[in-house]
């Protein structure tokens, strides 16, 4: 729906996405489309300190704010004068209170997301123009792209991976080649073993057979991931059973490095996690790995589609575009739970019995072997069981 407040065209946005890093990178479709209907604007971003790098090199962005996560009600009263009604439109990507209160702050006009049923001031006062929220049946980049329709723009499908740009990929081969890990001459696939959460994680002796299969086709490996010790030390545990040199960036990236990394491989392989999504976005092919999460809702957003409905079906292991998603089984996949146990740190059936096989055979058909090449014999500290 559309109305009188939010029909002329605006000189300054703020798009304002104060949620998770995967949040604020699934916004930049609705970013591009606010930029492509208004090329003229400004579009700022607004979103939570530590997701910021998502990003960077965005050519739509004029400016990026932060806010911290957690902060006092003084710190937030504080934070909110210097936006007062500096824009002459806000779009709130995420049904939160937080994300309407910083719209209706920074403009006259604003336009969100609300959960439908929820009755509160803020949602009826707060907002000229307000979506229904879906928080199972739509994906994430959908949502945002809805707000677009009710301002009567055209859609712009692409997610928009971060990039430290031409010179920043200069000083970083660079400085890798400094530091004696240069990245492989020839074809590589990035490999990012852990996700923020355990209930996310692929087991052990998956990710040791599975880095053997791609070097028996003669793929270099190159391992990403963030700094975290405990991921640091799911790598270490992975790699003391992997024979044969890999370049190993765990902890030593940027986002946008990370990206820029990722877009010059010939194959990606990751769990449920902002990196694959990332990748995704690059356009190189993608073996997405999922258990709990709901796929309609979260898969990665293959980089050529352009349609507004989710790519992805609730069930089953499939394949759009760039992407390969490859679900583990059973009758309560996905559960859209933390894990089995219900918590962070859980683990998920679905994932520990996803054989490596069934992982290797998307990977075969990403880099257009059909049927996969067969796995041959491989030491046993390299083997799974």
């Amino acid at each position: 729906m559309t109305d009188r407040a939010t029909r002329s065209t605006p000189r300054r946005v703020l798009v304002v996405c104060t949620r998770l890093i995967g949040d604020v990178l699934l916004s930049t479709p609705l970013v591009r489309s606010l930029k492509q209907a208004w090329p003229n604007a400004e579009v700022d971003v607004l979103v939570f300190e530590g997701t910021d790098g998502v990003l960077a090199g965005n050519p739509d962005i004029h400016r990026i704010l932060t806010t911290p996560r957690r902060e006092p009600l003084r710190s937030k009263i504080a934070y909110l004068r210097p936006l007062w009604r500096t824009y002459d439109l806000a779009v709130a990507v995420t049904p939160s209170d937080r994300a309407r209160l910083y719209g209706w702050a920074a403009a006259r006009r604003r336009v969100g997301l609300v959960t439908p049923g929820a009755k509160d001031w803020a949602k009826r006062w707060l907002l000229h123009v307000r979506e229904p929220f879906d928080n199972v049946h739509t994906h994430t980049v959908t949502m945002g792209l809805q707000l677009a329709r009710a301002l009567d723009l055209a859609p712009a499908h692409a997610v928009v991976p971060p990039t430290a740009g031409g010179a920043g990929w200069a000083r970083l081969t660079a400085r890798l080649a400094a530091e004696g890990r240069p990245l492989p001459e020839g074809r590589f696939a990035v490999v990012h073993v852990a996700p923020r959460f355990t209930y996310k994680r692929w087991h052990v002796a998956g990710w040791r057979t599975l880095i053997a299969w791609l070097r028996q086709q003669g793929l270099a490996i190159v391992l990403t991931g963030g700094p975290d010790a405990e991921e640091r030390a799911y790598v270490d545990e992975i790699m003391a059973g992997v024979e044969g040199p890999v370049t190993d960036l765990v902890g030593t990236l940027k986002i946008p490095e990370t990206a820029d990394v990722i877009s010059h491989a010939a194959l990606f392989v990751g769990p449920d996690t902002m990196a694959t999504h990332m990748a995704a976005a690059t356009g190189v092919p993608v073996v997405a790995l999922f258990g709990p999460s709901n796929p309609v809702k979260w898969a990665p957003w293959p980089a050529a589609w352009t349609q507004l409905d989710s790519p992805w079906r609730m069930q089953g292991s499939q394949r759009q575009g760039n992407v390969f998603l490859v679900q583990g089984a059973g009758p309560c996949v996905p559960c859209a739970q933390e894990g089995c146990d219900r918590h962070r740190r859980s683990a998920s059936r679905c994932l520990d019995e996803l054989p490596a096989a069934t992982v290797i055979d998307a990977a075969a058909r990403m880099l257009g072997q059909v049927p996969a090449a067969p796995l041959r014999m491989v030491t046993s500290a390299a083997s799974a069981t």
